[in-house]
């Protein structure tokens, strides 16, 4: 799978991106991240890429020109026009849901805004989608990019040493994971519960099961209503319901 990062800083990019898992995935061919620099594709002479807004306003917004020929040259250079992900507080919040739509695209271009952002008319232009990492404002769309892109990753085939991995973290069937333990049996008191020294799997996999459940009910009940469980689960979530509404009575 290939990234392209269309930013003000190649190298911000670049740097976060060849370390870890996606650096040992690049290294291995099995993803391809490269940064693009918009300066490259400025007429000015001082590689200017931004100006004052049209009707007045703080900041400055990049133009149109410079991020529409960066991706025009890509186009030319790879023979094809991939989908384009522009960042932004304004757009749908990225989630694992998107996250594995993303991961069955070849290409994938990120335009990384900065300042007061891009010129409308290159997101026209481009047809991009918007996407979010959350309701918040920050400097530049390279971070995002960066989040986006690890966790796109992680859903390609051979990626993770163990594939099983991608399928079985936090919102798999819309609950988040259950607890880890590893070594030592005891540490600080507190021991790995019995039930995983056991090495009977059946029993393992339903304790996990219901930790994931409980956990979900605890920390994002709003996951549970498109969660994906057997009816016995369904019914161990209602006795974790009333549990917790008759706890919340004596209170």
């Amino acid at each position: 799978m290939n990234f392209y990062i269309l930013t003000l800083f190649p190298e911000m990019v670049e740097g976060g991106l060849a370390t870890s898992i996606t650096g040992r995935a690049m290294e291995k061919g099995l993803i391809a991240a490269k940064a693009i620099n918009i300066r490259d594709y400025s007429k000015e002479k001082h590689r200017h890429v931004d100006d004052a807004p049209y009707g007045g306003g703080a900041g400055m917004v990049m133009q149109a020109e410079p991020i529409c020929d960066a991706y025009e040259d890509l186009c030319e250079k790879i023979g094809k026009r991939p989908r384009v992900i522009y960042m932004t507080p304004q757009g749908q919040v990225f989630n694992q849901q998107i996250a594995a739509d993303l991961a069955r695209e070849e290409d994938l271009v990120f335009l990384c805004g900065h300042y007061e952002g891009v010129d409308e008319r290159a997101l026209e232009i481009l047809e991009a989608d918007c996407l979010s990492i959350g309701d918040y404002v920050l400097t530049g769309g390279e971070l995002p990019a960066m989040v986006m892109i690890d966790c796109i990753s992680r859903l390609v085939p051979g990626v993770l040493n163990n594939d099983a991995s991608a399928e079985i973290e936090s919102f798999h069937d819309n609950l988040l994971e259950y607890p880890q333990y590893t070594r030592p049996e005891e540490f600080k008191g507190l021991k790995v519960p019995e039930v995983l020294l056991s090495g009977h799997h059946k029993n393992i996999e339903e304790w996990r099961r219901q930790q994931s459940i409980q956990r979900t009910l605890e920390r994002r009940p709003d996951l549970l209503e498109n969660a994906v469980l057997s009816k016995k689960e369904k019914a161990f979530l209602e006795e974790l319901v009333e549990k917790s509404g008759k706890e919340g009575e004596t209170s």
